[in-house]
């Protein structure tokens, strides 16, 4: 087994087993060649140091590496502290924090961290870029509830090529409220964090990130906590699964091998008002999902991705990989299972922050690498919201290829779904929403406590090629009276390579 401190470190120089998990569609690939399975690696918890003012103070640095992703084949690969993805930062609501990120890479990137409610200059996107051998620190208090957020980078133009080299990590809040719950909370035991991503290699081992299609650069090889062909020796009657769609284009249509139920128990930013019994759930990138299953003592069971049903409007959509399946997690439950107490059907209580039927204050029509007809610029704001306001907008998917919808700095609710009440599994706060051909998504949002006339947060589409190129706007946070402030370009800003729609 591979230990949660060893993880990041000796990923790169252990040769174990390979697994035979992923199979199915035109996604076989030869990850399971070698045959058995690695244990599934745990991402370590970060280490931190609190002052004598209460600041948790985290270190990151995003470093070249190598891994083998694939047993016995080395990959150059990016991460934070290690070779591949990033340690899993851990606060609590109401903390002051603190992250210094040192960049020891060759090019400029940057760290966003995705989900959180931070200051603009905080924020880590494209304006915010560490220059090789530079640092960089953000600092916030931390003021949403307990959730599993993300932390990636986003440099403009070159996000997703830095994301598929490997550069991840978990960012989880914890409260009071999550904490009385009694849900499966041991890290690493019974609460299990799952970095789902995909990846294609070239014969001799080192990541292909040659002619990407129309929705990225999709794999055929699936890895998970940086690893393809992963178990998990579970010792507990009920796991929870802090699952992350950390690919770049890819949906994961998930459940598990003999169709069980699962509960869902959150989404993007938290806990749901109610846990909901689940067999499939869909996660399109940047989303995540909590779910809690059921295991009976010595039966294995695999968690899985199966062909997306949900495809009307989409052209193409073997393209996009919407027929491919795999075996993402081998279950090995041992014959002796400490006891869990049932998920409860009442988890947090969230306000609604809007009607239905409430005056919209902005729509945007998502359509050929663009935003209401207009691709990324960095020196243009699309619009200025004022502090301290709840806000309706509209978004609808106006092509014929899949898109989704992330807002910076806000947890949202959907509101309505052409108009209709959302299914149980969108009834809790999101940051990032799937958003199929043809449909109108109504969501709220409440924006509070920061503001920048000149910083600016972004809304885009988390599928990282298309934000990649131009798939994504700006907009300011302002004080009563404040004016936006004249934009200028980051330092060595990589061309955005806009590409064509067909």
């Amino acid at each position: 087994m591979v230990s949660r401190r060893g993880f990041l470190t000796g990923i790169a120089v252990t040769s174990v087993a390979l697994a035979t998990g992923c199979a199915g569609g035109r996604s076989a690939g030869s990850a399971g060649a070698a045959g058995g399975t690695r244990a599934l690696p745990i991402p370590p918890l970060a280490e931190a140091t609190v002052d004598a003012a209460g600041v948790r103070d985290f270190r990151l640095e995003a470093r070249a590496g190598s891994t083998e992703m694939v047993a016995g084949k080395a990959t150059a690969t990016w991460g934070f502290n290690g070779a591949v993805l990033g340690p899993t930062l851990r606060a609590r609501r109401g903390e002051a924090v603190r992250v210094r990120v040192r960049n020891s890479l060759a090019e400029a990137t940057t760290v966003h961290w995705h989900g959180m409610h931070v200051p603009a200059h905080s924020d880590g996107g494209p304006h915010q870029m560490i220059a090789p051998g530079g640092e960089w620190t953000a600092e916030w208090t931390v003021a949403q509830q307990a959730g599993t957020l993300w932390y990636h980078p986003h440099p403009h133009g070159v996000t997703e090529k830095h994301v598929y080299r490997g550069l991840s990590g978990l960012f989880l809040v914890d409260d009071d409220e999550a904490d009385a719950l009694g849900l499966p909370n041991r890290y690493g035991v019974d609460d299990i964090p799952l970095v789902v991503q995909d990846r294609r290699f070239t014969g001799d081992g080192a990541l292909d990130e040659s002619s990407p299609g129309d929705v990225g650069l999709l794999g055929d090889t699936v890895i998970v906590n940086g690893v393809a062909g992963a178990h998990f020796d579970a010792g507990a009657e009920r796991v929870r699964f802090r699952i992350l769609n950390g690919s770049s284009g890819r949906l994961y249509h998930l459940g598990f091998s003999d169709d069980r139920e699962f509960h869902l128990v959150g989404t993007d930013g938290g806990l749901l008002p109610n846990s909901v019994s689940l067999r499939r759930i869909l996660l399109s990138p940047g989303e995540r999902a909590e779910i809690v299953v059921a295991l009976r003592a010595g039966e294995p069971v695999t968690l899985r991705s199966v062909p997306v049903t949900e495809r009307a409007g989409i052209d193409r959509a073997a393209e996009f990989g919407f027929d491919d399946s795999f075996d993402l997690l081998r279950i090995r439950p041992a014959t002796d299972l400490s006891p869990a107490a049932p998920v409860p059907a009442a988890l947090l209580p969230m306000a609604v922050l809007a009607s239905r039927d409430a005056a919209v204050d902005h729509a945007f029509e998502l359509k050929w690498f663009m935003i209401n007809n207009q691709r990324m610029d960095m020196n243009r704001i699309d619009m200025t919201i004022p502090v301290d306001s709840t806000q309706v907008w509209t978004v609808r998917n106006d092509d014929n290829w899949p898109h989704n919808f992330h807002v910076h700095d806000v947890q949202f609710q959907v509101l309505a779904v052409d108009g209709r009440t959302p299914p149980p599994e969108l009834s809790g706060w999101k940051d990032t929403l799937y958003t199929p051909p043809g449909v109108t998504y109504t969501l709220a949002m409440h924006f509070a406590d920061y503001t920048d006339p000149t910083i600016p947060y972004m809304f885009h589409c988390h599928l990282l090629l298309h934000e990649d190129r131009g798939m994504m706007g700006q907009f300011l946070v302002l004080a009563p009276g404040q004016q936006p402030a004249p934009m200028t370009m980051p330092m060595d800003l990589p061309s955005s390579g806009h590409g064509q729609h067909s």
